[in-house]
């Protein structure tokens, strides 16, 4: 088959078209016939070698990639074409979404092989295009206010900072949030279209992540705030604590790659503050309850179903245009989502 994958790490120019045998179902998996494929910051950070050294640093660009090539895609949606052994809530020709496995082959491919325990049937109200641009987002989102946070379902108490409000998994959350909790949402943007953005996706309060946080804040009548989740690099740990409130949480997505500093983490000591991660990988690489992945995405299914959130693909391109898909993803500027079409 056709792929988009690299033999050798790099930046995002060892990208290239390979040919590569077609996937073979493992007993839980289903080979997936992929229609489109959203694009996120973890594929550029693949090509580097993020998804073999996490956080101790990236191989020497040039080196040979263990078991390669490596295809990077994890985000998308298709038609099961084959089932595994032992697989019953999926049959060939339905149309699914899924985000994937990061130590498996991604889905920047003619076909790929995923657990269908993390899979889910595709919203029937979206394009395969516009599908391709939510699970990721919308797992990182799901797991790291309802799990991490634990924020539950009609939550009436509180407020919620979401740090990068108009990214693909800043502008789930704010949905997510005033869809199943009745929080004040204060997200950050920092330009006119990004402010304009997180409004349509249902924030409250708009304040700027490259200014003082904690005078915009209470410009907004907020002293502080009881929950953060953050999209955002972590270099602003120091004001994240000076904006929380006690007992607060703060959620991260990003690894703490530079220490915190230890007037901050006394900060957080003080006020008995949480300090949480998340990272929607964990489950499917760690084989850690996957099946709670392929239930929250039919959740937000039928959320979606029911107009209750929006896709929020926003660039539809072809494969033939990775490069320019991976350089628009690299800038982190990007409002919503680049969703490749698998020709």
């Amino acid at each position: 088959m056709k792929a988009i994958g690299f033999d050798h790490y790099g930046q995002i120019d060892v990208l290239n078209f390979i040919n590569v045998e077609n996937p073979k179902p493992k007993p839980n998996d289903i080979i997936v016939q992929v229609k489109a494929v959203g694009i996120n910051p973890i594929d550029e950070k693949a090509t580097r070698g993020w998804h073999v050294h996490l956080d101790i640093g990236d191989p020497s660009p040039g080196t040979v990639v263990e078991n390669g090539p490596k295809i990077p895609g994890w985000d998308g949606a298709g038609i099961v074409e084959e089932i595994g052994s032992e697989v019953s809530q999926f049959c060939p020709g339905d149309e699914v979404y899924f985000a994937g496995d990061l130590s498996r082959q991604g889905a920047c491919a003619e076909y790929v092989a995923i657990d269908s325990r993390i899979a889910a049937h595709k919203p029937k109200s979206l394009s395969f295009e516009q599908a391709a641009a939510v699970p990721l987002t919308a797992l990182t989102a799901w797991e790291g206010l309802c799990e991490r946070l634990a924020l539950r379902e009609n939550e009436k108490r509180g407020s919620l900072l979401i740090v990068g409000g108009a990214g693909g998994v800043g502008s789930m959350a704010i949905q997510l949030t005033k869809q199943l909790m009745d929080l004040n949402v204060i997200a950050t943007a920092s330009t006119d279209k990004s402010n304009d953005f997180c409004r349509k996706m249902g924030a409250d309060y708009i304040i700027d992540h490259n200014d003082h946080l904690l005078p915009q804040i209470k410009k907004k009548g907020f002293n502080g705030v009881d929950y953060i989740f953050n999209t955002y690099e972590t270099r602003i740990m120091p004001q994240l604590s000076e904006v929380l409130n006690p007992l607060g949480k703060i959620c991260l997505i990003l690894p703490v790659i530079q220490p915190i500093d230890s007037k901050t983490m006394v900060d957080l000591f003080f006020k008995s503050a949480t300090l949480t991660f998340e990272l929607m990988f964990t489950r499917p690489v760690f084989d850690a309850e996957p099946e709670k992945q392929g239930e929250t995405l039919a959740k937000v299914a039928q959320l979606l179903d029911a107009g209750k959130l929006i896709s929020r693909e926003t660039k539809i391109l072809s494969w033939n245009e990775f490069t320019k898909a991976h350089q628009q993803i690299k800038t982190t500027h990007t409002i919503g989502k680049i969703v490749m079409k698998i020709d």
